[in-house]
């Protein structure tokens, strides 16, 4: 009898990464390329990591083919954004990226060969969007957290609202550190939501506030964020993150949570963590119940 998968990935084995411009201010080329010796290993010891670790959660793993010159094609968040079974492909800001786009929609296209997805459309023109990077499923409030600002257009969320029928609630980034939604956000399996609030604006945060009940905001200290905790992988009770300090840690063990820290040094040196390096392929836009977690 075959176990059924608790959740399916993209992925991209980092046998190209390393970070050869710098598009945010996480990225220091002279530093990686004085330490490329230790770096570049570390970051496929460091991704094989979490490849495990996700798969020890059940998770089904599909590979996108690394290709030379494409550092940051390992983070596939980017490569589209996806619901239903339909994905919607990115389309950059940097001309350093843009350089991805045509891998990603042929990694899409074959894995609607393969009939692991239904559809793959593209972006309207003009309208930048880079994936669920900067689009967030919230499965518990049934909506899309869009960010816009350094990297996508707010233009981006009427797009997303009208292709996917679904709520699509559009926040600003305010600081240059957390650049896409996914390094300041993270809705978790129980339906809280991890969030920093120096990511966003004053009326992001209003908006926030307005849908998410006290109860299940989770606070991201300034000193977790800055390591990219909030850039995290929620897989039923586990939560899987680059990193967790005590207090975070306290409290999402409090409410049920195990919390699987896989470090990804290397690959915070491009500004990105666990979820920048997985694309879930199999949301569903089906309002269901908050998964029950262990007192």
């Amino acid at each position: 009898m075959t176990t059924a998968p608790t959740a399916r990935f993209l992925m991209c084995r980092p046998e190209h990464f390393g970070v050869s411009y710098a598009i945010n201010p996480w990225m220091d080329p002279n530093e990686w390329a004085r330490r490329s010796g230790t770096l570049a290993p570390a970051s496929r010891r460091e991704w094989t990591a979490l490849n495990r670790a996700l798969m020890d959660q059940g998770a089904a793993i599909e590979l996108a083919p690394p290709v030379p010159g494409l550092p940051d094609l390992v983070f596939t968040a980017n490569s589209a954004v996806v619901l239903d079974r339909k994905a919607l492909l990115a389309r950059f800001r940097h001309p350093e990226r843009r350089r991805e786009e045509p891998h990603f929609a042929a990694a899409f296209r074959s894995l609607q060969s393969r009939g692991l997805i239904d559809s793959v459309e593209q972006l309207p023109a003009g309208v930048v969007l880079e994936g669920a990077g900067d689009c967030v499923w919230d499965r518990t409030r049934h909506c899309f957290w869009l960010g816009y600002g350094p990297r996508s257009d707010a233009a981006a969320r009427t797009v997303v609202a009208t292709h996917y029928g679904v709520d699509t609630v559009a926040l600003e980034l305010a600081d240059p550190r957390f650049y896409h939604m996914d390094t300041a956000l993270c809705p978790l399996a129980g339906g809280e939501l991890l969030f920093v609030p120096a990511a966003f604006t004053a009326d992001g945060l209003a908006a926030i506030r307005e849908r998410v009940a006290p109860a299940d905001r989770i606070e991201v200290p300034i000193e977790d964020a800055c390591q990219l905790a909030a850039n995290a992988v929620s897989i039923g009770d586990a939560v899987v993150m680059s990193h967790c300090g005590a207090s975070l840690r306290r409290r999402l063990e409090e409410r049920g949570y195990r919390v699987i820290v896989t470090p990804l040094q290397a690959f915070l040196r491009s500004g990105g963590a666990a979820f920048c390096l997985t694309l879930r392929l199999d949301n569903f836009s089906a309002a269901r119940e908050p998964i029950a977690l262990a007192a």
